[in-house]
């Protein structure tokens, strides 16, 4: 689609990039110009947020139902972790690590896309980073 207009998301869409790309919740009101929303990456993903063209938008939600699925069956595999075997069927004992991996690779995809880093709570190779 040539000559795409500016498309915002939803606020949910916009909640879910920033968990998504390891950055905090952005609050419901600005408090002036202090606080973690003005610093540079921060203020950049929000720009970005608001300012994505219709295909890029849709682009960002297509991306969206892929990282919500992978952490919806992340959150399920918990079920089977006291299951080592049972009967012929024995369990994948690195499907957490691997589903992790996924959602963590499908994260990193989202920033470079928004070209912005992983934020200090992003998932870089499985782990997440405390800062």
């Amino acid at each position: 689609m040539s000559g795409a207009t500016a498309a915002s998301l939803t606020d949910p869409q916009k909640v879910d990039v920033r968990r998504f790309c390891g950055y905090p919740a952005f609050g419901s009101g600005a408090d002036g110009n202090a606080g973690w929303r003005f610093y540079q990456v921060s203020g950049a993903l929000e720009y970005r947020l608001i300012n994505l063209s219709v295909d890029e938008a849709v682009v960002v939600s297509n991306m969206l139902v892929t990282l919500n699925g992978f952490e919806t069956t992340l959150a399920g595999s918990v079920g089977d972790l006291d299951t080592d075997a049972a009967g012929p069927w024995t369990r994948n004992k690195d499907e957490v690590k691997d589903r992790e991996g996924m959602l963590a690779l499908w994260s990193r995809r989202l920033c470079a896309f928004l070209g912005v880093p992983p934020g200090p709570a992003g998932l870089v190779n499985g782990l997440q980073l405390i800062m």
